[in-house]
């Protein structure tokens, strides 16, 4: 079935386009790889970014790459079957990262973090083989925001993602052109696509994320009382003012000298 392209899919795509130009995501000739987990972000992520490439005036490339974490019941064959059926480049990986979890997970530490980390690993790896210079992944603005939160509520850290950020290994940039959309958005778009949705099977889903469902929580209970919420804490990320915080890395605090009133 054809992606409907209407009013809803020229936003989501305007928006795209709007983030890309801002943070100078996708240049001439890059060859990305596109996360792809079976979810609703990273379909309307990848369908996006092909209609984007159809008509820029800059040639990149796209190819979906789908890690199978090893979960029983993880249905990659719907994801296949999906990104044939849409004349997608695409590569399929299969790895073990359910029994390495299980054998590494350390006591009180995240499995989703954990898992996600490895699947991270894994698409660096696939990105490398591919000739892939750019990892793009499906975040939205409210993961986003949920992110910039719980560092604050748990971490005590004023951070949260970065819509470019290049990778610890120092070879791919990671590029999260949906930094601009909002989950709700992006679920209707899903829903009037029916994107065949892949559950990650994983044992503990639905119950390892709390804090970020907290989170989750808390925007839109505070969204009822300023519809402008979600637009504001983005705008926020874009917005920082380090006279006004407190880290000496950005101002520095060197002794000013006495007053003359403290003499």
């Amino acid at each position: 079935m054809p992606i409907i392209e209407d009013q809803l899919f020229r936003r989501i795509k305007k928006q795209t386009g709007q983030a890309i130009g801002d943070f100078n995501l996708i240049e001439e000739g890059d060859r990305i790889a596109v996360g792809i987990s079976g979810g609703k972000d990273s379909y309307t992520l990848l369908h996006i970014l092909d209609s984007l490439r159809r008509r820029a005036p800059i040639r990149y490339e796209l190819v979906a790459v789908n890690v199978d974490p090893g979960f029983p019941g993880y249905r990659k064959d719907h994801i296949e079957a999906h990104l044939r059926e849409h004349g997608f480049t695409y590569h399929l990986e299969s790895t073990d990262c359910s029994a390495i979890i299980d054998a590494k997970l350390r006591p009180g530490s995240s499995y989703c973090a954990f898992c996600a980390r490895l699947r991270r690993g894994v698409l660096y790896t696939v990105a490398d083989r591919l000739g892939c210079n750019k990892l793009a992944l499906g975040h939205h603005l409210d993961d986003f925001i949920e992110t910039l939160l719980l560092n604050q509520f748990y971490i005590g850290t004023l951070a949260a993602m970065s819509p470019r950020l290049l990778a610890d290994n120092g070879r791919h940039t990671v590029i999260r052109p949906l930094v601009y959309v909002e989950e709700a958005r992006i679920v209707e778009f899903s829903e009037r696509n029916a994107f065949p949705i892949v559950c990650c099977s994983c044992p503990v889903v639905g119950a390892a994320d709390q804090k970020r469902q907290r989170m989750k929580q808390l925007i839109s209970e505070l969204a009822e009382e300023n519809p402008q919420l979600r637009r504001s804490l983005i705008g926020a990320l874009g917005n920082v003012q380090p006279r006004h915080l407190m880290d000496p890395r950005l101002t520095p605090f060197a002794p000013l000298g006495k007053r003359p009133d403290m003499v």
